[in-house]
């Protein structure tokens, strides 16, 4: 990522000095722009905010370079416009000869969406940056209960990350539930009703989502989907099951 963003930057400034420099050689520029290039970093993965996303944005806010004369676009006004979206992470925008207007965009990717008890509604990153859900909607898993912000940083977002990042791991867990003592239940699409972690350590989430892993993979197939209705693995190396 940070190369990507090097590379972005280069080459908008290059960009710009190619623009100025026409400027200062033709006067005011009174080229109608006739196309906006929009480009998301990194489009490979999934996300929020793609070209047609960002249009929709310059077209809301009345900043649709497309028609304007070349003179009064403003990039710096573009950027900062598109920026609010606490989706995106960096926005640059120049121009071109030829009546161009270049938008490089990279963008926040949420790990989980947290839906709390307090009220509170948002998505997080794995950074730990906050984004406003708007309208958007994501297949993520989904963080319910007593969750304060200090705790989706601290605590949470460990837990979020391993889920994100594994891939077994995300496709089993659809919630994960936090009460008002802090212990912290998944909720599986298959096999038993509740997965029990206890108070989330980070010393310990590891090892505890992969001897989940492990039951899934070689216990569970053995004995049943259907024979446990929970599973705790709040205990050091140890799983504990309680049947139907």
């Amino acid at each position: 990522m940070k190369i990507i963003l090097k590379l972005l930057l280069l080459l908008a400034f290059l960009s710009y000095l190619i623009f100025a420099f026409a400027r200062l050689v033709g006067g005011r520029d009174e080229t109608k722009c006739t196309a906006v290039n929009v480009v998301i970093a990194d489009s490979v993965h999934s996300g929020f905010i793609t070209q047609e996303e960002v249009v929709r944005l310059l077209d809301a806010t009345g900043l649709n370079p497309v028609g304007k004369e070349m003179e009064d676009i403003n990039g710096d006004t573009i950027e900062q416009t598109l920026l609010k979206n606490t989706f995106i992470k960096l926005a640059k925008c120049y121009k071109t000869p030829g009546g161009r207007v270049n938008i490089h965009v990279a963008q926040r990717l949420p790990i989980i969406r947290v839906m709390a008890a307090n009220g509170d509604d948002y998505y997080v990153d794995s950074n730990g940056y906050f984004m406003k859900p708007k309208e958007y909607n994501a297949d993520l898993v989904v963080a319910t209960g007593d969750i304060s912000r200090q705790y989706a940083r601290d605590k949470l977002l460990d837990l979020a990350r391993y889920l994100h990042d594994h891939e077994f791991a995300n496709d089993l867990i659809t919630q994960v539930n936090v009460d008002t003592q802090k212990r912290v239940d998944l909720v599986p699409r298959i096999g038993c009703q509740t997965i029990h972690l206890g108070q989330l350590d980070s010393a310990t989430v590891v090892s505890q989502l992969a001897n989940l892993h492990a039951f899934y993979s070689k216990v569970l197939p053995t004995v049943g989907w259907n024979t446990y209705r929970e599973i705790s693995l709040e205990y050091t190396n140890q799983i504990v099951c309680k049947k139907y």
